[in-house]
């Protein structure tokens, strides 16, 4: 059953953990020296970012539910403050290197400063000729869904209307499909079959906030569940081995058929397949019947927790690795190269977390005592 209070899922620590894994070997695929094995990653590694929507479309809404629930407004001040420290501090300090240190970034040119600042780099992102530190564009999706969601909620409560909203939900995943249809025909009228050019693609239907809400909105209703539908949840999270299977069946047939990206079918039907996938996966890793859930680690949660410093500064330890060790006789496309880069990336989180992330995570505590 379902709590009120605040709860740590372990299970989503793996989650995580192997959420940052996938969207650290599809990139260092995409550098022009790699392991010929990482190549597999291409048709799968991408999808990491769609399980990070999950897991935070179900963190952040759980967070807001347990108010609601407990028939408190909810608080725009206290939630901005808890996001305001734990996004921005350590955010912006990589931004500051990317801009400061034009040596270490990873490619040369480097999108305008105040698409930065304003969480609006992932509008007409042309990653092939600005994609430098372009992985941020999630960070912007979800610095959109922070600022709108409990604004929605809010309003939603506010007119009594917080029971019916399960159909705003419903329409959301539904005019993402359509609406990515619709941009289909405008971008590609001459023949809907074919694989568009991946960069001009991204541009138009990877990056864009409106067309990847279908992981947060699976999130959210995964949240809604959980944490207002006691019976149903008590009998589906019996099923929390079952769930993973699905997933994992759910993702094998994503990875045959909707895992080409630029293609009609991922472009239309692959998000949306891809978030309820990781949505099974999210079910079974809270389902205390799962072996997920009852798995401790170390190794795991000591990841999730550096995921998010992981994930903003991989890209500029791919480069210096590579560009180091080549030095002293280290191919850049080889295994060694490929686990060196993997340890100073867990090396740094470790740095930036311990000298950025907690100090301002203590300095927010200090703010909401006050």
């Amino acid at each position: 059953m379902a709590t009120t209070t605040p709860q740590k899922f372990y299970g989503l620590d793996h989650l995580r953990a192997l959420a940052i894994l996938l969207v650290l070997v599809f990139h260092y695929q995409l550098k022009p020296f790699h392991p010929s094995w990482t190549k597999w990653f291409m048709q799968i590694g991408w999808t990491g970012v769609d399980l990070f929507f999950v897991l935070s479309g179900f963190l952040i809404s759980s967070q807001l539910f347990i108010e609601i629930k407990k028939e408190r407004r909810i608080s725009l001040k206290t939630f901005f403050i808890k996001r305001f420290f734990r996004i921005l501090p350590i955010y912006f300090f990589v931004v500051g290197v990317y801009f400061l240190f034009p040596l270490i970034r990873e490619k040369e040119a480097l999108p305008p400063l105040w698409k930065f600042l304003t969480f609006a780099q992932n509008f007409g992102l042309d990653a092939k000729h600005f994609g430098t530190f372009s992985h941020a564009w999630s960070l912007c999706v979800e610095e959109h869904f922070y600022l709108l969601f409990p604004l929605i909620l809010l309003f939603l409560t506010s007119k009594n209307l917080f029971a019916k909203s399960y159909w705003i939900l419903i329409a959301l995943f539904v005019f993402g499909i359509v609406f990515r249809m619709y941009l289909w025909n405008i971008y590609y009228p001459s023949d809907d079959a074919v694989n568009a050019s991946v960069p001009y693609w991204t541009v138009h239907f990877y990056y864009p906030t409106y067309n990847r809400l279908d992981g947060l909105l699976v999130g959210v209703a995964i949240a809604a569940l959980y944490q207002f539908l006691p019976k149903l949840w008590g009998k589906i999270s019996k099923f929390g081995n079952q769930s993973i299977i699905l997933s994992i069946s759910l993702l094998t047939l994503i990875y045959f058929y909707f895992s080409n990206m630029g293609s009609y079918s991922t472009s239309i039907w692959g998000f949306p397949l891809i978030s309820i996938a990781y949505g099974f996966l999210v079910l079974g890793a809270i389902s205390p019947s799962s072996f997920l859930y009852n798995w401790s680690s170390r190794i795991t949660t000591l990841i999730a927790t550096l995921s998010y410093a992981i994930y903003l500064s991989h890209k500029i330890i791919f480069h210096i690795v590579q560009e180091l060790f080549t030095k002293v006789g280290i191919a850049k496309d080889s295994n060694l190269t490929f686990v060196l880069s993997m340890i100073f990336c867990v090396l740094v989180a470790l740095l930036l977390h311990y000298s950025i992330e907690k100090p301002f995570m203590k300095m927010r505590a200090w703010f909401l005592k006050k």
